[in-house]
């Protein structure tokens, strides 16, 4: 693994706080609108955001286990990003490009070095 992390694994890993900071809040809010029903899809929410944290603090160690975390996270957005596409979101074009950059950055040499990949 090597020392110094990139500088896109850095920015990675602090939108993975943001998203991580957006679930918890989504989940909390919807515990609170939504007593009963809100428990199931806020206790998700709240797992995710969770996830979200465990995921960037693995991106920020350079542990090898967040790259393959990652990877698989982009190829999901990807396909989940097309499928709203077909649906009539074409706003979702967005996501794709963004998880298509992701997984391109993460196959980059230093990236994968840092990694132990």
């Amino acid at each position: 693994m090597q020392s110094n992390r990139p500088l896109g694994v850095t920015i990675i890993a602090i939108l993975a706080i943001l998203g991580g900071i957006g679930s918890l809040l989504s989940g909390f809010t919807v515990l609170v609108i939504l007593p009963i029903v809100g428990l199931v899809l806020g206790g998700i929410l709240i797992i995710i955001g969770l996830a979200y944290f465990a995921v960037a603090y693995g991106l920020w160690k350079g542990l090898s286990w967040a790259w393959s975390i990652t990877l698989i996270i982009s190829i999901i957005g990807i396909i989940v990003g097309l499928g709203s596409i077909i649906v009539g979101n074409v706003g979702a074009i967005f996501h794709v490009i963004v998880n298509i950059i992701v997984i391109y950055y993460l196959y980059r040499p230093n990236v994968r070095t840092y990694f132990g990949k």
